[in-house]
């Protein structure tokens, strides 16, 4: 409740100041909501959106994840060209800083909620809320919403075919495309300029509608253990990075839901995951992640082309394998910690 009143708020005072932001809408992201939180939710994703009708996309890498964006001819918003770049390119760090720059003129107004400082390349903007006894922070993403057809990076991804169905994948790619203000780790010159392509609606989508019949997990249907697994695989990672921070501080919790998402996809049936039969499906689960760990390729479940475990990430994968081979040989006695 909190967190909403607070976030309600903001949006409210954003939309309100006229000029560019007034179109936002809040939607919420994250593990908290595909509920497959594990422990006390302190941390929420709250993605900032604005509707942008046609953008011209243009790959800034060979990833098929990130873009420079620039508006179409006579663009209907207008108000968007004070954010352009000299290269006439959208920016998404002239759009986050002004997005900032309301939000902390609004937050003095609000009690125990504070701006965290901005981290290079990040596209959220943190707010700390100090809630006795824990603090919750709260990551606003600045989100452009276009209607238009996905790229063509993204045409061999989303493989749901035989899991949940040609009909769902159909009205997956219909729905808009989101643009994060994320700045692509591999640019030699931080720019500031390139937006990266969002699935995470979508992935809310799958995480609540997850079985292959409809009635998969419904209070009258069969229940199964898929949440079950990714939750302890996602603990499993949360404990090692507490104890680890600096040698896994290039693996986190999408690589572990990327690694979900092609299991559901190799074993795409309902009784593939028996809920009675959780230790022996997590451990295929495991299995499957440390494959890709270990070979130091794991496909984008969106974007085929994009291996998010690169060559520059082998140490960290082969550091996390080899703690999750030694946890799994001594019966996790990371969860007894």
């Amino acid at each position: 409740g909190l967190v909403n009143r607070v976030t309600l708020k903001l949006t409210e005072a954003i939309r309100s100041q006229g000029g560019s932001f007034t179109s936002i809408q809040q939607l919420h992201a994250g593990s908290y909501y595909e509920r497959v939180k594990i422990s006390e939710p302190n941390e929420f994703d709250i993605m900032l959106v604005m509707p942008v009708v046609r953008l011209q996309l243009d790959e800034s890498d060979d990833t098929g994840a990130y873009y420079y964006l620039t508006l179409k001819r006579n663009p209907k918003e207008k108000y968007l060209s004070k954010f352009l770049d000299e290269e006439e390119k959208l920016s998404a760090s002239k759009m986050l800083d002004a997005l900032r720059e309301i939000i902390r003129r609004e937050v003095r107004s609000i009690p125990d909620v504070t701006v965290k400082r901005k981290k290079p390349g990040s596209p959220a903007i943190t707010l700390l809320i100090t809630n006795p006894p824990a603090e919750i922070s709260v990551d606003i993403i600045l989100t452009l919403e276009v209607q238009q057809c996905w790229p063509s990076s993204t045409q061999d991804g989303l493989k749901i075919e035989n899991w949940l169905g040609r009909k769902v994948k159909r009205d997956y790619r219909n729905k808009p495309l989101y643009l994060v203000a994320k700045q692509n780790k591999n640019e030699k010159v931080l720019k500031g300029n390139s937006w990266q392509l969002s699935f995470s609606r979508i992935e809310k989508l799958m995480m609540n509608n997850h079985g292959n019949t409809k009635t998969c997990c419904e209070c009258d249907g069969v229940k199964c253990c898929r949440k079950a697994c990714l939750k302890l695989l996602k603990y499993l990672l949360e404990r090692l990075k507490m104890k680890y921070p600096e040698k896994l501080k290039k693996i986190c919790s999408y690589h572990v839901k990327t690694a979900f998402f092609h299991s559901c996809v190799t074993w795409p049936n309902d009784t593939h995951w028996p809920v009675g039969d959780l230790e022996h499906c997590f451990q295929r689960l495991l299995e499957s992640f440390l494959d890709y760990l270990k070979r130091s390729h794991l496909p984008h479940f969106f974007i085929p082309q994009y291996n998010l475990l690169g060559p520059e990430d082998k140490a960290s994968s082969d550091f996390l394998s080899r703690q999750i081979i030694y946890e799994w040989n001594n019966g996790f006695p990371i969860f007894q910690e």
